[in-house]
């Protein structure tokens, strides 16, 4: 998808109510007080793991350029670590979501809050051999 589709996209979910209770969208997922969208997805690296580097690299200059448009748009963005809300959670704190769920895959992130909401931008990758992810989330829970 283009830098205008993920544009579109972000939108597109910051349009929508946010629904009573969890639900699969076109683009992600929608839960009270938030939407999730995968914007691109990597291939996964089972078998070759030897471009992985450059994958992740390529990802984080997606999440940058679309940082950029975002920027133009709403200013710069605060950009915010999630590995204590990762400590924190694995400590058994409660982390309101999608918080929680971020911060186990996503290390930090790009946030703007625009009209009573969060747009968050983040790269997120489970595992060596899992895919990597550019997500976006809007959600009008704070950061914890």
């Amino acid at each position: 998808m283009t830098i205008a589709g993920h544009l579109a996209t972000i939108d597109l979910l910051r349009s929508r109510p946010f629904p009573a209770q969890s639900v699969r969208s076109e683009v992600g997922t929608s839960a009270p007080g938030y939407h999730t969208a995968e914007l691109s997805t990597s291939e996964e690296f089972w078998d070759d793991r030897s471009h992985m580097e450059v994958v992740g690299e390529q990802y984080e200059a997606e999440r940058e350029a679309l940082a950029t448009v975002l920027s133009a748009r709403w200013g710069r963005p605060q950009v915010f670590s999630l590995s204590s809300v990762l400590v924190r959670s694995v400590e058994e704190e409660h982390i309101p979501e999608p918080w929680g769920l971020l911060s186990a895959s996503v290390p930090d992130v790009h946030l703007w809050h625009v009209d009573g909401q969060w747009v968050v931008l983040g790269v997120s990758k489970w595992d060596t051999e899992l895919p990597y992810r550019l997500l976006a989330v809007i959600t009008e829970v704070d950061p914890p």
